[in-house]
């Protein structure tokens, strides 16, 4: 039992230190591409405000992944690592082929179903409260993200990403690392029970002690391997001037930060997206690019689906040769 228990915190540590290297363009890539900030200090910045959002805020969050998903107590360890691998595996697979997906909503239709593979009963109701969430999330952050680039708007002069490396002004700089650094914080409130919950739902952590862990594996992961990933940020969906993106990205923290204060999480991606196409709008000429959108779509499409579908298959597997 002992090695079954190290395997699971092993998959959930590797699972947290990569989930803290991808979403370093989601958090500080709008501050770097701006150049408010360069980029070994963009990654030295976000680290801790990962590991403290993750330690202090995440709590509502494991909680609900632990005890609100699968309608068991506790959850045996083969079926916990289970989940875990198949949200890794998928997750790795859709970065490789760059499909853009949420890895919550992997996670959570992971263990719906392993869930249902082990012949564990579901809480549906939790299940259609976040995907009441999920749907929301990206419109409120696009209202957000038009209604503070406008604000931003009005109280200054505009600033376009091109120039704004030497040219941006101090409080700007300034504001825009500050705003990524509550993204930053709220990255880790909200996905480290991606890896962590697991941890709690078999006992074998409380919630701060694998808040801490899950907290620990992201910091290094955006120290060590989130240099490439944000050197790779481009804006996608929408052309952004620095004031539209610090809109977008105080729009996605607001949205991510209010929803796990309900003990809830939605993805760090859908917010932004919604919020970039949001503050996008805001200006005159903006264009859309629909075929990103497109594939935006796809990919938040195929996750789920493909998430369930691996995790039962997993079990199954588990089963047939005797591990469960």
């Amino acid at each position: 039992m002992i090695v079954v228990d190290l395997v699971l915190v092993a998959v959930a540590f590797a699972f947290a230190f990569s989930l803290g290297a991808h979403y370093t363009g989601a958090c500080m890539g709008m501050p770097y591409a701006a150049g408010a900030i360069r980029l070994r200090p963009a990654l030295l910045v976000m680290a801790p405000c990962v590991l403290v959002g993750a330690v202090l805020a995440s709590g509502g969050v494991e909680a609900t992944v632990a005890h609100g998903i699968l309608a068991s107590p506790t959850v045996m360890v083969p079926l916990a690592i289970a989940i875990v691998a198949s949200a890794f595996s998928l997750t790795a697979i859709y970065n490789l082929v760059a499909l853009p997906t949420s890895t919550i909503q992997i996670l959570v239709f992971s263990a719906v179903g392993a869930g249902l593979g082990a012949g564990v009963g579901v809480h549906w109701a939790t299940i259609e409260t976040l995907l009441g969430i999920w749907a929301a999330a990206p419109f409120a952050a696009c209202g957000l993200g038009f209604l503070f680039a406008r604000a931003l708007d009005r109280a200054g002069r505009r600033a376009p990403v091109a120039s704004a490396g030497p040219g941006l002004p101090g409080m700007a700089a300034v504001a825009l690392v500050a705003i990524g650094s509550a993204a930053s914080f709220a990255m880790g409130a909200n996905d480290v029970a991606n890896a962590s919950g697991a941890l709690v739902m078999t006992g074998l952590l409380g919630l701060v002690a694998a808040g801490l862990l899950g907290g620990v594996a992201m910091a290094l992961g955006v120290v060590t391997w989130g240099r490439p990933l944000l050197q790779r940020v481009a804006f996608d969906v929408v052309r952004l001037d620095a004031r539209t993106a610090a809109a977008s990205q105080l729009a996605q923290a607001s949205v991510i930060l209010v929803s796990v204060s309900f003990g809830y999480f939605t993805s760090m991606n859908q917010a932004l997206v919604g919020a970039m196409i949001g503050a996008g709008l805001s200006r005159k000429g903006s264009t859309i690019r629909l075929r990103t959108v497109r594939d935006i779509l796809l990919g938040w499409g195929c996750g789920p689906v493909s998430g369930a579908a691996l995790g039962f298959a997993v079990v199954l597997a588990l089963r047939a040769a005797r591990l469960f």
